[in-house]
């Protein structure tokens, strides 16, 4: 007999497991690219969303401009080093944080008949996140959260506005033209709520919204197209 070391052979009781068997949970040497692939992505957003947490909960304590790295990798338990894997600094942190709750506030609700129901929502993230929001807003550049509203109202907007001109013949740039002018009236009337310290009825706000806008994004559509 040979000294080498004999190995089980199947049908012996010995069960195989595949190589994506073997180390589930135990890294992704075996996976699949795709699944790596989603693995990844996983583990990416649960760590964004740590340090999310850590973010908010922080700047309940102290201004925006006294955290630091340090401060939010010692609060979530993670290093440096995977902070910088994800963001440049706090600042890219923070416009993260801003747009997903945006996201979350938008979501299936960017149509015709259900961007009030959007608008609503999106006051009602800011005023969740009040804390959050307004110490971003007094400590860091305003044309950062400026920049936030713009992309976070244009989606709304720029969904219905293709929604109405389904069918017609506008061209990208006119229908990105009318998005972006009503853009700026949004942001500029959630800009004034929040520099009164988000005080007002935001559902009036919308309602007057409503009001102001009714017919007015399909005449804008109506306008452009008979001037074709």
């Amino acid at each position: 007999m040979g000294t080498g070391t004999s190995v089980p052979r199947e049908g012996k009781g010995v069960r195989y497991l595949r190589p994506r068997e073997k180390i589930e949970g135990k890294g992704d040497r075996y996976l699949r690219p795709r699944e790596k692939i989603v693995r990844r992505c996983k583990m990416a957003n649960t760590t964004k969303k740590a340090l999310e947490v850590s973010l908010k909960k922080l700047l309940k304590e102290k201004p925006f401009d006294k955290i630091t790295i340090a401060d939010l990798t010692g609060d979530c338990g993670i290093s440096r080093m995977t902070f910088y894997y994800h963001f440049q600094d706090i600042y890219e942190l923070a416009e993260w944080v801003c747009i997903e709750d945006g996201k979350q506030a938008l979501k299936d609700k960017k149509t015709y008949d259900t961007w009030q129901e959007g608008m609503i929502q999106v006051f009602e993230a800011v005023l969740e996140n009040k804390p959050f929001i307004a110490n971003i807003y007094r400590s860091v550049d305003k044309a950062k959260i400026e920049n936030y509203l713009y992309k976070l109202s244009y989606q709304l907007i720029a969904d219905v506005v293709d929604e109405k001109c389904a069918g017609d013949n506008l061209s990208e740039a006119d229908k990105q033209f009318i998005a972006d002018f009503y853009k700026y009236g949004f942001v500029g009337i959630m800009l004034d709520w929040v520099d009164k310290g988000m005080k007002d009825d935001y559902h009036k706000i919308v309602e007057q919204l409503s009001i102001t806008l009714r017919g007015n994004i399909a005449n804008s559509i109506h306008n452009f197209e008979s001037e074709m």
